[in-house]
């Protein structure tokens, strides 16, 4: 066996404190009645925003508002990668902990091994620790949880995890702290991804009831620093401490129970109601703020955080079976005609960078190829002229009597996504393109558009841990999600992306990974706009020591409040 190295080292976990006993929870009521006021407030002056003490206090409870809590509880069918992520990631936690630039390092999972080609995994699991109903975080836990995330239970109607890897065969427990996991193909993105958002630690208890009673998120239990105290279906969810808690990822500096009391998320939806409530200090945290708000907080001496998660960067991906994109001069065009620089001046602040590539520029492989994509109206337009687009009097090109139209659809993950599409739109029509726009909620968007291959384009906002796991989606191959709508019809696809999957080297497969992203911005499968910033946060000053992980999520494990 070759060994994995267990990560980086941690900085010196503070001493555990013994924590006051959890104060009762602000009643969700309560936090409605505040926040509605809170609409009308004009801004505040925060308490002073600088360092406080520098040493944790215990005790606290903060409001967390948020534009969503997504449509089940149900945990592998959740929308655990948007909005209930942030409450999974309290409840619950991770065999591993993947920090903000990939580093991956020990958490209930305290060592690994790995065989030379990648196949079979070790885990070694920390003594002691439970979940919240007392029973053991043991390897038959993490073995069920492991088949849970493979495979789901699609009779019972629970999904697998999206991102989970597809070679997964089985695992078993060798004794009560040593899990063997075994793969039918090299799998070196296996360890990263236990840290991914999907892959969280539920009881098996809770996994062995039908969906009906999982959706019910008191009976979902998790090993995290907080369990549910109470939770309205979208309305709200109240947190409170675990006193028990003690074996917190040495990477944030912190093991042992939380600091805060209660952590309550409330469902507002207006984003003006989220930031007038943490302003007149009546909440702690607005979620998704609007970008051009940023800088009027930053001056009033509120936190503001922005963090890039791991992943695609924010684009489309063209589904070359569906007109107008099955027309490569078209995806040409499409590509070419979206003028980044404007898009960044007009919807982003300084905060904002333009795609490289089609993956963030922090994921370690990673490289510029934004030449492939730049904006160049003359070359979309000659492409479009050679394919025999012809422009009529309205402005709109047609061919063979069919217009060159085609529908946007806005993420309602990123707040900035209308605006993004609003701004293409007018690029676009410029050469000709017709575009309509068509908005969906969370809910109606995951109904009509999440999926749907027989729509022409799909506006990405997708993280990823390991880079590993990006081959699985590409085409249709192992229950791939075919993105671009190639099935096996592109080979040199396909032999990427099959030397991506099978690499058992890390630094051979970073070149892999360059000449896949050389590929689809060649082909003009993919058009990149910017690097994504999904989560936005504007927080209470006197809120400190927040962390966010390897998918930008905000952790208040470790934050206090400075009384």
């Amino acid at each position: 066996m070759s060994t994995t190295s267990s990560g980086r080292p941690g900085r010196s976990p503070r001493a555990a404190r013994t924590a006051t006993p959890a104060r009762a929870a602000r009643a969700a009521v309560g936090v409605l009645a505040t926040v509605t006021l809170a609409a009308g407030c004009a801004a505040g002056s925060p308490a002073a925003a600088g360092g406080g003490t520098g040493e944790p206090q215990d005790g606290g409870d903060i409001v967390f508002l948020i534009d969503s809590l997504g449509d089940t509880w149900i945990p592998n069918n959740s929308s655990i990668s948007s909005f209930q992520g942030h409450i999974w990631g309290h409840v619950t936690d991770k065999l591993v902990y993947v920090d903000a630039e990939g580093e991956v390092s020990p958490w209930v999972a305290e060592s690994w091994e790995q065989n030379d080609d990648a196949t079979q995994f070790t885990l070694h699991l920390k003594d002691g620790v439970t979940f919240s109903d007392g029973t053991p975080v043991d390897a038959e836990a993490v073995v069920e949880n492991l088949d849970t995330w493979a495979f789901g239970a699609p009779d019972a109607g629970i999904n697998p995890v999206g991102l989970f890897p597809k070679t997964y065969d089985h695992a078993e427990a060798v004794d009560e702290t040593t899990v063997e996991v075994h793969f039918d193909a090299p799998t070196l993105g296996f360890v990263p991804t236990l840290g991914y958002h999907g892959s969280i630690l539920i009881s098996p208890e809770t996994l062995a009831l039908p969906a009906e009673e999982q959706a019910d998120l008191s009976n979902d239990i998790g090993s995290g620093p907080f369990v549910v105290e109470s939770w309205k279906e979208g309305d709200s969810v109240v947190l409170t401490k675990r006193e028990d808690y003690d074996w917190g990822p040495e990477a944030v500096g912190h093991t042992g129970p939380a600091y805060l009391d209660t952590i309550t998320y409330k469902l507002v939806a207006e984003s003006s109601t989220r930031t007038g409530a943490v302003q007149s200090g009546q909440a702690d945290v607005a979620y998704n703020a609007t970008p051009q708000e940023l800088g009027s907080f930053k001056d009033q001496g509120f936190t503001v955080d922005v963090p890039r998660y791991l992943g695609f960067v924010n684009g489309y991906r063209l589904n070359t079976q569906v007109a107008p994109f099955d027309d490569p001069a078209v995806r040409q065009a499409f590509q070419h005609g979206i003028d980044r620089d404007e898009i960044l001046s007009t919807v982003y602040t300084e905060d904002w960078s333009a795609a490289e590539t089609l993956i963030q520029s922090n994921v370690p492989e990673a490289t510029d190829h934004s030449e492939a994509f730049a904006y160049d109206p003359e070359l979309a337009a000659s492409a479009l002229d050679d394919a025999g687009w012809e422009e009529g009097a309205d402005g709109v090109r047609t061919k063979d009597g069919e217009p060159l139209a085609l529908t946007l659809y806005p993420n309602p993950y990123l707040a900035t996504s209308k605006a993004i599409d609003e701004l293409v739109a007018q690029q676009l029509g410029e050469l000709g393109f017709a575009v309509d726009i068509q908005a969906y909620d969370v809910v109606t968007f995951g109904e009509r558009v999440s999926g749907n291959a027989s729509l022409s384009n799909y506006e990405v906002t997708r993280s990823f841990i390991d880079v590993g796991t990006v081959a699985s989606i590409l085409t249709d191959a192992e229950n791939g999600e075919d993105w671009f709508g190639l099935g096996q019809s592109d080979p040199r696809t396909n032999e990427l992306r099959d030397a991506v999957a099978q690499a058992t080297d890390l630094d051979e497969r970073a070149e892999v990974v360059d000449e896949l992203q050389e590929h689809l911005l060649e082909e003009a499968y993919f058009a990149p706009v910017t690097q994504i910033v999904q989560r936005i946060y504007v927080s209470n000053p006197n809120l400190h020591d927040i962390t966010y992980n390897g998918v930008a999520y905000a952790s208040y494990y470790t934050a206090w409040l400075e009384s």
